[in-house]
């Protein structure tokens, strides 16, 4: 749900307020506003090149943006990046999928980098990986690397997670998946933003068009 840049944002939520981003010499979206409460859901919609990938940056902290701020429950994430960091998990196009490993090992040096393992068999069996696990990355189909990539959502669980086309290269069977498991996150009080091209079926989400703050051209 966007909201007007001059009226207060609440403090609770994972907001941005008047955000611009600039990619090159190009500004791609300005006077960018939103906010997701615990619980909710937000998805990215809008043409290719409209500003999806280039928001779900910004609100991963990987780029800085052109103005505006970023909120956690009214606190700017610029005062504290590595806690923003610890807070999310940032899903993008590529898979990070090291071929040498294992399914198993994969999943497991990422719930590592949060410090418990302990949901590696949980995320294999959600993403239907059990019986791969022992096997390694270079023998994947590419929907079963994206599946294995989906599954740190479960193995390595983070209060945001942000999802840059996440249903791509999934079956009908594994967007079930994804959409139960995104379920069960906001049913916990997680926070969900994702763009897709693939309908998923997500209930209450609030849409959010990148067309609505394309910046304005002259005549």
């Amino acid at each position: 749900m966007s909201a007007p840049s001059d009226l207060p944002l609440p403090s609770g939520g994972f907001c941005g307020r008047s955000l611009a981003c600039r990619r090159g010499e190009r500004l791609v979206f300005a006077r960018l506003s939103f906010c997701v409460p615990a619980g909710g859901a937000l998805v990215l919609a809008g043409p290719n090149g409209s500003g999806k990938s280039s928001l779900l940056r910004l609100m991963a902290g990987l780029t800085p943006p052109e103005s505006g701020d970023l909120l956690w429950d009214g606190t700017p994430i610029a005062e504290d990046r590595a806690a923003h960091r610890a807070r999310l998990c940032f899903i993008g196009h590529q898979e990070a999928v090291k071929p040498v490993l294992t399914v198993a090992e994969t999943l497991a040096f990422w719930a590592g980098m949060q410090g418990d393992s302990r949901g590696v068999e949980a995320a294999l069996a959600r993403f239907r990986l059990a019986p791969l696990a022992r096997s390694p990355c270079r023998l994947l189909s590419a929907g079963q690397r994206r599946r294995l990539a989906l599954a740190r959502l479960v193995a390595s669980p983070a209060p945001l997670w942000l999802l840059d086309e996440p249903a791509t290269g999934l079956d009908a069977e594994a967007q079930a998946d994804l959409a139960a498991v995104i379920a069960e996150h906001r049913r916990n009080g997680g926070r969900v933003v994702l763009s897709t091209h693939t309908p998923l079926a997500i209930e209450n989400a609030m849409p959010l068009s990148l067309l609505d703050f394309a910046p304005r051209r002259a005549a």
